[in-house]
């Protein structure tokens, strides 16, 4: 089997897993991080480059992200919060987003009202930014399986390149 067609199996395998992983492990609230899931492959003369994209916040659901006061989530991650390097607030309104798309509301014990979305927003937000995101690899390991299957030829000839290019890929 030519190069080509297998790194456009290769691609085609890791884009279908990485969505039904992603499902699988309930990741995938509202389907857009599943639906932008797409690879690449562009030739030139004997050289090939396999691209496997998503959403940018793709990468941190896939390494996890360290919380401020613990990394037990993710101990692995390149990503942690409190680094000063997003945006700000950036993750209090993509939770406000979600709190009221899903219709969440905690119970105040005492007095058995409901707080406001806000309320509830604000709490969740507080956990995850100390505790951080669970990484879920729904996109690393779906290929880690796939490339590993990869001929050995193939393997022993292009591997440090391919890894250098998803090093690279995960920084951004």
């Amino acid at each position: 089997m030519p190069i080509k067609d297998l790194l456009e199996t290769l691609g085609k395998t890791v884009q279908k897993n990485s969505k039904e992983r992603l499902a699988a492990l309930g990741r995938s609230d509202s389907g857009k991080l599943g639906n932008s899931i797409k690879y690449e492959l562009k030739s030139s003369k004997d050289k090939y480059k396999l691209t496997i994209s998503s959403l940018g916040y793709g990468a941190y659901i896939d390494q996890g992200v360290q919380g401020k006061t613990s990394s037990l989530r993710a101990p692995q991650s390149p990503f942690h919060f409190g680094s000063g390097k997003g945006k700000k607030g950036a993750l209090t309104a993509a939770i406000n987003i979600w709190v009221k798309r899903k219709r969440i509301r905690f119970k105040n014990e005492k007095t058995g009202k409901f707080l406001t979305y806000k309320q509830t927003a604000f709490l969740i937000t507080r956990s995850v930014y100390n505790k951080g995101i669970r990484a879920s690899h729904f996109l690393t390991k779906p290929f880690e399986d796939e490339f590993f299957k990869l001929p050995k030829l193939l393997v022993k000839e292009y591997v440090p390149e391919m890894l250098e290019e998803i090093r690279k890929a995960l920084k951004q």
